[in-house]
């Protein structure tokens, strides 16, 4: 039986030493929630480090033991892995860079070092309990190298990735000197998600630019498969909130806390310690808002809840300073003897006291400068049983997509935050009533549960389209039916494009001459079959390059042709009227003046815009414009604007390779028949192929063709096996 893996770098529990034993404590996080339906099944399993170093082997055996009980296994890391690997790399390259605070990014070799063992320490764990069937999900940025490393031992797995913090621009990302392996890595998956579709697109950008694999539609064309790449905002456990929101306990801690503050209006923030979280300017707005409305004062109250974390780490140190000082200066400035306008806590609470803070509370003030989701918002809605209280959000956390009934506010503009939190206070009550009751419906139908089901599902409808596109792989068996066929037959045609089938791109296209092999392939063809080369090319540039071959050519997508047995020139095989061309040239030249790199190759029935020398972000966002542009115009001209291989081309529609090669073939009779492209252009060959013909598209695009080919390389061994 197939399992699923769970892979995060912390297990849902966390591993205490207590008097000479260690002892495990569960998670509480909302990740340990919504996967609990998963790993907890069968013989599924979650793989993570526990939480703490442990060096004894016995110590180690015993823990192993108890984990796979808890249906768990550990991955042990050293004191000198948790130091670079975690809080080293993960946490002061990684963290930094995702959350756009490029001041505090470490780049230390030995911390990229330690990444990459640790993260083979990861894989070697999976790879003892993964077989070839198992689904192996990957969790977050501690393991960006894991995907590829698993990829490369189980080519045939399915893996998916989730990443669970924002994923910066283009910008931030090319900072890191090891960008590449990184956005590699994640490649390795079938699937990757994130929370937003901004950090989707952010990372098809990067993935584009830094490593050249193009997309189309959320589909990364990696070399021989497709990945898909998906936002999927995460919930939360809507009911458990809800119910213990309405519990004996909550309500009894309620009443007790609300002793302590009587009729005071309540602000709640609850953050980890964390400088993308701003805190400081929540206390400074919060100040501000004493400082410029007094007739609050005494009425009004922040319960300001700080969890621990990384407090040893430098920047962390310095934060949490500098919060003890803000906090205590603001008590200091207006506390009375029966009013303290901040109750601060620096420390975790019981899950039956937090619910209380939110069942209590009149406003949560949630303002990340950056943030992949937070879910904290989205427990204050869940925690409102009477659907009374306000919640104030920053634009910059991935949950201002969904909870658009929020007031939103941009956590930089400080008077915009006070503005917010005054509208809050003095909100009528229907208004109050109304958006929670719209926040809540979203929150209870997108719970953590749906997140998991959504996510599984998509990674199962990602696999059965690349086994659509593996189906029509050109693997040993086609390639030896392919060669049997050839073989018997008697009269065999071969149509053969050109850039991007026989031979590679270059970015000088006048460069792209044929090798000597490639000289040698065609020459052995022709003595066996007739083989025609079809291109986009110019004749004169296709005549020059396969003269003295005994072929036929047919050149400009089929205006023009030339046949073995005419010998001469070449005939104009669609008379076109050119006179569009001026408007549209003026049109290209703009564009190139826009674009460095980019320029104009005149044909004789078309105009063709290449950008490959262009960079890369900049190409595709020009040839979108042009694209937009020319479509506009071709309307008016009757033309037709295709997209080819770092091309943009305008032509006639009733001019296409399609309709040269029917003609090609007009009044004869073909026991075999071959034709292989790799671009838009080519589609109109296959479309025009008899059903007995073996069509190929060189590439994992979508096609109309009955087979893909992952290269030129393979190509040409094709080719060469026919002559064998």
């Amino acid at each position: 039986m197939s399992k699923t893996i769970i892979v995060s770098n912390r297990l849902p529990i966390s591993l205490r030493h207590r008097n000479g034993r260690f002892e495990f404590k569960p998670s509480a996080g909302g990740l340990a929630t919504g996967l609990g339906s998963i790993y907890k099944e069968g013989d599924n399993i979650w793989i993570g480090w526990p939480g703490n170093t442990v060096d004894d082997p016995e110590q180690r055996a015993e823990i192993i033991l108890e984990l796979h009980d808890l249906k768990m296994a550990p991955v042990f890391l050293s004191k000198e892995d948790v130091e670079e690997f975690y809080e080293g790399f993960s946490n002061e390259t990684l963290w930094p860079a995702f959350h756009y605070f490029t001041q505090y990014m470490i780049y230390n070799p030995e911390h990229w070092e330690a990444y990459v063992r640790v993260n083979q320490k990861f894989c070697d764990a999976i790879l003892k309990k993964a077989g070839p069937d198992d689904t192996i999900w990957i969790h977050d940025y501690q393991l960006l190298l894991l995907p590829q490393m698993l990829r490369e031992v189980l080519p045939n797995a399915t893996i998916a990735f989730f990443q669970h913090i924002p994923f910066p621009s283009y910008e931030i990302i090319r900072m890191i000197p090891w960008r590449k392996e990184l956005l590699a890595g994640m490649c390795g998956a079938d699937l990757i998600g994130f929370h937003t579709y901004d950090d989707m697109r952010h990372f098809l950008s990067a993935v584009g630019r830094i490593n050249g694999l193009s997309s189309e539609s959320g589909y990364i064309q990696a070399e021989n498969r497709i990945i898909n790449v998906d936002s999927f905002p995460m919930g939360i456990d809507y009911d458990k909130f809800a119910k213990q929101a309405k519990s004996k306990r909550t309500l009894s801690f309620v009443e007790e806390f609300g002793k302590q503050v009587e009729d005071q209006k309540l602000l709640l923030t609850i953050d980890r310690l964390d400088y993308s979280k701003g805190i400081p300017q929540r206390i400074q707005a919060f100040n501000q808002l004493l400082e410029q409305h007094k007739e609050l004062h005494g009425k009004v109250s922040m319960i300001m809840i700080v969890v621990p974390s990384r407090d040893k780490v430098q920047s962390y140190k310095e934060l949490k300073e500098e919060i003890d000082l803000l906090v205590g200066r603001i008590n200091s400035e207006y506390s009375t003897l029966n009013w303290v306008p901040v109750h601060y806590f620096y420390r975790s609470f019981p899950f039956e006291e937090l619910s209380a803070f939110y069942n209590m509370s009149d406003i949560a003030l949630v303002t990340p400068l950056r943030d992949g989701m937070n879910l904290v918002c989205k427990e204050f809605v869940a925690s409102k049983t009477d659907q009374t209280g306000v919640l104030i959000l920053s634009e910059m956390a991935g949950a201002s997509k969904e909870l658009q009934d929020a007031i939103l506010v941009n956590p930089n503009d400080r008077q915009g935050v006070v503005d917010a939190i005054f509208n809050a206070l003095s909100m009528p009550l229907d208004e109050q009533i109304a958006r929670m009751n719209s926040m809540q419906e979203s929150l209870k139908k997108y719970d953590v549960f749906q997140w998991v089901k959504v996510f599984m599902d998509r990674l199962d409808h990602v696999k059965k389209k690349q086994e659509e596109l593996t189906s029509k792989d050109v693997d040993t068996k086609v390639m030896n039916e392919i060669q049997a066929s050839f073989k018997k037959a008697k009269k065999a045609i071969l149509f053969l494009d050109y850039d991007g089938t026989l031979t590679g791109f270059h970015s000088d296209p006048q460069k792209a001459v044929p090798d000597d092999e490639l000289r040698g392939i065609v020459k052995d063809l022709s003595e066996l079959a007739q083989v025609v080369i079809i291109s986009g090319r110019d004749k004169d540039t296709l005549g020059r390059w396969f003269e003295g071959q005994h072929i036929d050519m047919i050149a400009e997508h089929g205006v023009w042709v030339k046949k073995k047995e005419d010998k001469g020139d070449w005939e104009l095989y669609a008379e076109v009227e050119d006179g569009w061309k001026d408007d549209i040239r003026k049109v290209m030249e703009y564009y190139v003046l826009r674009t460095p790199g980019a320029f104009i190759e005149e044909k004789h029935h078309s105009l063709v815009w290449h950008y490959r020398k262009v960079e890369s972000g900049l190409g595709d966002l020009r040839m979108r414009e042009l694209f937009s542009h020319l479509k506009y115009m071709a309307r008016g001209h009757n033309l037709q604007v295709l997209e080819g291989n770092m091309v943009l081309e305008i032509k006639r529609p009733d001019i296409n390779k399609g309709r040269a090669a029917t003609a090609m073939m007009k009044g004869m009779e073909y026991d075999f028949i071959l034709a292989i492209g790799d671009d838009w252009t080519d589609e109109d060959t296959f479309k025009a192929m008899p059903k007995n013909a073996y069509s190929i598209r060189v590439g994992y695009a979508y096609t109309q063709a009955n087979f893909n080919i992952k290269s030129v390389k393979q190509v040409r061994q094709l080719l060469q096996k026919l002559t064998s």
